[in-house]
């Protein structure tokens, strides 16, 4: 939602693409996730919020977009960053990565973090919207 927000001040419009990616194995579907994001980012109205499972870059040329903005939350993510850019752009000249730092109060959050913790049964609640986190404590009892 960090990114979200500022994203929203900064571009006309905002696509959020909620990726497939079959090397992770997420908790929630990819229609499960979407729905989470849309519910969340409604009071947004340059926001919209996609799924997809194919290259990103084709899911920008498919819906005009020509910025990437990705979140660095530390310096380790730097490395793997760079070369998802520099592979888009490898792909797509056209397309630029933006790269934006979250509030200081998520950058050691991580969605693998958070979900370990919850599995655990520690308090998440501080990192997620009510809505995900209601989510997530429902779909952790039914697992």
């Amino acid at each position: 939602m960090d990114l979200v927000q500022r994203a929203a001040r900064l571009f006309d419009k905002v696509i959020v693409a909620v990726a497939a990616n079959s090397a992770k194995q997420p908790l929630f579907s990819l229609d499960e996730r979407v729905e989470l994001v849309r519910t969340v980012v409604f009071e947004f109205p340059v926001v919209e919020v996609i799924g997809f499972d194919h290259l990103l870059i084709d899911c920008m040329r498919q819906h005009g977009a020509r910025v990437i903005l990705r979140g660095l939350r530390a310096v380790s993510d730097f490395e793997f960053e760079f070369q998802l850019a520099s592979m888009n752009r490898r792909l797509d000249h056209e397309i630029e990565t933006v790269f934006l730092t979250p509030a200081e109060n998520f950058t050691f959050v991580s969605a693998s973090l958070v979900k370990e913790i919850a599995r655990l049964n520690g308090d998440v609640s501080q990192f997620l919207h009510p809505l995900v986190y209601d989510a997530l404590r429902k779909k952790l009892q039914h697992s």
